[in-house]
């Protein structure tokens, strides 16, 4: 079947697609002419196979150490017109729950939680119970604190929330964070709505406790078929990109019925089972595997 190698690095380092794409034809002469998406930085071949896990894992074997993302995608409906995506560690560079910890002088135990939860060591809710317990008594205004000095976008991000926004797609944030951060985040991005934990506050403190039902794992997949539903969309016209166990089931549903499932700089239990992959690349990367070149952006 015919499908398109994606070759993909990260803006920040220096030009690679030339020597990325010499590497790949040596290994697949076949393959179609370059098509540039960016300068340097991202381009696509056609190429056939039977095998696309396959072919991307020969194409990473033949790049080496080169940090380039290499993923095989199919050539029909690439363009999405849903957009869910995680927030902490994906949409912005940071775990909110591991800095607001950091105030209490409490993130290393914290974030050896959040660790263990995102690689799927430990359940995600019982988790989040604990990590949030430990807080309990933290004055509410640290949450301001920790969105003014720690929250920081990801690179692309915002390019890739309205790229997709200007073609028509509706845009969800999903976070098994919280509605506090998530809020400003969705605004800061451009996502028209967002979904997440509410923590509780008492006398203007945090109570050590989160309001149930918590969202975890099961309520990022009812996000995404709900918000599909809600606009009319098959679930093949979803991206679904997140980096931690909680992100698993939401990525599965996307890419199993024909959609697009990303694993973003992401643990080696989703890493494995996402179909796309980014290591490398910042978040415009999730536009270039949907066939955008960089003329296109909206920024």
């Amino acid at each position: 079947m015919k499908a398109i190698l994606s070759l993909i690095g990260n803006p920040k380092d220096p030009p690679l697609l030339a020597e990325a794409t010499a590497r790949a034809r040596a290994a697949r002469p076949e393959a179609g002419p370059l098509r540039v998406l960016a300068a340097g930085i991202a381009g696509e071949l056609a190429v056939e196979t039977g095998a696309p896990a396959a072919l991307a894992d020969e194409i990473r074997t033949a790049l080496g150490t080169l940090p380039v993302d290499v993923n095989v995608l199919p050539t029909e409906d690439r363009r999405k017109r849903l957009l869910i995506a995680d927030m902490d560690s994906t949409i912005i560079t940071c775990e909110c729950l591991d800095e607001i910890a950091d105030f209490a002088g409490l993130k290393g135990k914290v974030a050896a939680i959040t660790e263990r939860a995102m690689r799927g060591e430990l359940a995600f809710e019982p988790a989040l119970r604990e990590r949030v317990a430990l807080l309990a008594g933290m004055p509410a205004a640290t949450l301001q604190k920790v969105y003014d000095e720690r929250v920081r976008l990801t690179p692309g991000a915002r390019s890739l929330v309205q790229t997709m926004r200007a073609q028509g797609a509706h845009a969800l944030l999903v976070s098994g964070g919280f509605t506090f951060f998530t809020s400003r985040v969705a605004q800061a991005a451009g996502f028209e709505s967002h979904r997440a934990n509410v923590l509780n506050i008492a006398a203007d403190k945090l109570d050590g406790t989160v309001a149930e039902p918590i969202l975890g794992r099961e309520a990022k997949l009812a996000a995404l078929i709900e918000s599909a539903a809600a606009h009319g969309l098959p679930l093949s016209a979803a991206l679904a990109v997140g980096d931690g166990a909680n992100d698993l089931a939401m990525i599965e549903a996307a890419q199993n019925a024909g959609g697009l499932g990303v694993a973003f700089h992401a643990k080696p239990l989703v890493a494995a089972a996402a179909k796309a992959r980014i290591n490398h690349g910042d978040l415009t990367a999730l536009l270039y595997l949907q066939g955008y070149d960089g003329t296109q952006f909206v920024s």
